[in-house]
């Protein structure tokens, strides 16, 4: 019996996996439509009866009775109550494309019991569940479509925990364009956003903490996906799943497929937005006006660039358990981005193609194959700013640190901080250390620390901080730690190399003249 798809937005996928040869609706097109899905399940589901589709009209209607599939399960182990069937309507087109909708609802309790035997309960709701889109065949995927939701709740509740979560309302918009140069690839673009998210949380452990935010944006852009390879590839596995090992023949098939899905994309980008965050709780209230999270993959496959950031503005943070004096140098707003340049996709690719699939030893293990994504075992990471304000300080930072992946001593770094208002610091310094004796060391820290800086044309504070892999420290310009000793690790393998092996005969010793 093979388990080879079980969730339901790829079951809808693959039971649309042939092309729309005929507008003519009928039950002979039903019936196909229906053996197309269920002979990708395993025999007990197919026969489960929880698919069915009849002609309706137009288009044909899809009916997943999911609560069939639950008729054997012990209803100790797990039980659902109001779990009623859901509809999808496709309609063939004559340019081979599938016209996707439907509008649904949800509204089930229930109870489970996890490996530990602890009884949960649960509920989840949905007041409307839309969608609309034009699905093609040839990717399993859908080309364009909208989502909307309304009302959304999910609970659950145990003997330790107890949690509440809502969203008023979800939009969610998906589209695509073939990608340029004709290549077959494809690129996507998706956002949406939600409104009124809050969820609570509560447990015997912890006091009740609730998170509200009045709306979440996102935003996610894929160039140049092999969408047909990868649907290719999906299938492949799924129809090999239960070979304990791949003949030669499918081997060097399954490493074609892949071969010609490298790179697997062009570029990737993903954005999220949270708007008025809070977070409530008896230890005390805090949150920020808007907070970001950004994620970036571009450039060529054997020089691609990953980007990190996220940043916060009007942070506000009130607790019992801080004192108000030390209020003052909570950040007000940060911000982070981080970068790694020059991945060696390609490389990757070829490393990963010359694997046998079949060893369950390989010569080169996983973490041999991920170095190959750095070239010649050299890594980067770029800071493009990172930067964090509040009354007291405003700083901002950029740097590079250079090493390599097999050792933590081989490295270097080039560093700018540029700093505001540095007398305005050390003063609020001194006068927290006031009620903090251990603060005058930090007081005194700073100020020696300012006399390195150079002085910008906006009256910023500035030091160009310099570390060379041998260790040396300079502070612009002025070198402020030489070089390291030698490691004794490393003086000793010098010796032994310059020794002669004591397991071989000395060379002779040249002749004496009389």
């Amino acid at each position: 019996m093979r388990l080879k798809l079980v969730t339901a937005t790829s079951l809808l996928a693959l039971c649309l996996a042939t092309t729309a040869q005929s507008v003519e609706i009928n039950q002979d097109g039903a019936n196909a439509v229906k053996d197309t899905l269920t002979k990708l399940l395993p025999e007990d589901m197919a026969k489960s009866g929880f698919i069915s589709v009849n002609p309706a009209g137009t288009r044909y209607e899809i009916i997943y009775d999911l609560a069939k599939l639950l008729a054997k399960v012990d209803p100790a182990k797990f039980a659902i109550n109001g779990l009623t069937p859901f509809s999808t309507f496709a309609t063939p087109l004559d340019s081979g494309l599938w016209n996707i909708e439907g509008d649904n609802k949800l509204n089930v309790s229930g109870h489970f019991k996890g490996p530990d035997e602890k009884p949960t309960d649960f509920a989840y709701s949905i007041a409307s569940l839309g969608y609309t889109g034009l699905f093609d065949p040839a990717i399993s995927y859908l080309r364009s479509g909208t989502f909307t939701a309304k009302d959304i709740k999910v609970s659950s509740k145990s003997d330790t925990e107890e949690v509440h979560a809502s969203i008023a309302g979800m939009d969610q918009k998906l589209s695509s364009t073939d990608s340029a140069g004709g290549n077959g690839r494809i690129d996507f673009a998706g956002s949406g956003s939600m409104s009124t998210f809050v969820e609570q949380v509560s447990g015997l452990q912890m006091p009740p903490i609730e998170i509200r935010a009045d709306s979440i944006d996102f935003d996610a852009k894929v160039n140049g996906l092999p969408a047909k390879q990868i649907r290719e590839i999906v299938l492949f596995v799924l129809d090999h799943l239960d070979e304990k090992e791949l003949s030669p023949e499918n081997s060097d098939k399954i490493k074609g497929m892949l071969k010609d899905a490298f790179p697997l994309l062009a570029s990737f980008s993903e954005t999220i937005g949270l708007n008025n965050l809070t977070v409530s709780s008896q230890m005390g209230n805090g949150g920020v006006k808007a907070f970001g999270y950004n994620l970036a993959v571009d450039g060529p496959s054997d020089a691609m660039r990953f980007g990190f950031g996220m940043n916060a503005q009007d942070i506000s943070f009130d607790s019992p358990l801080m004192p108000a004096n030390y209020s003052p140098f909570l950040p007000t707003s940060f911000e982070l981005q981080l970068a790694m340049p020059n991945l060696d996709f390609t490389t990757f690719g070829d490393a990963l193609m010359a694997m046998d699939f079949n060893t369950k030893e390989p010569e080169q293990s996983g973490d041999e194959i991920a170095k190959k994504l750095f070239r010649d075992g050299r890594l980067a990471v770029e800071f493009p700013k990172i930067s964090a304000k509040s009354e007291v300080y405003d700083i901002d930072v950029t740097g590079k640190i250079e090493g390599r992946v097999d050792t933590e001593k081989d490295y270097s770094m080039e560093a700018t901080i540029l700093a505001r208002d540095l007398d305005k610091t050390i003063a609020a310094v001194q006068e927290l250390a006031k009620t903090d004796p251990d603060l005058n060391q930090v007081s005194f820290g700073i100020m020696m620390v300012k006399g390195f800086a150079k002085t910008d044309a906006d009256g910023r504070s500035r030091w160009d901080i310099s570390i060379s892999r041998d260790g040396a420290v300079a502070v612009n310009g002025q070198v402020v730690k030489g070089p390291d000793a030698p490691d004794q690790d490393q003086e000793l393998e010098t010796d032994q190399e310059q020794e002669p092996d004591q397991g071989q005969d000395a060379a002779p010793a040249p002749p004496q003249q009389p």
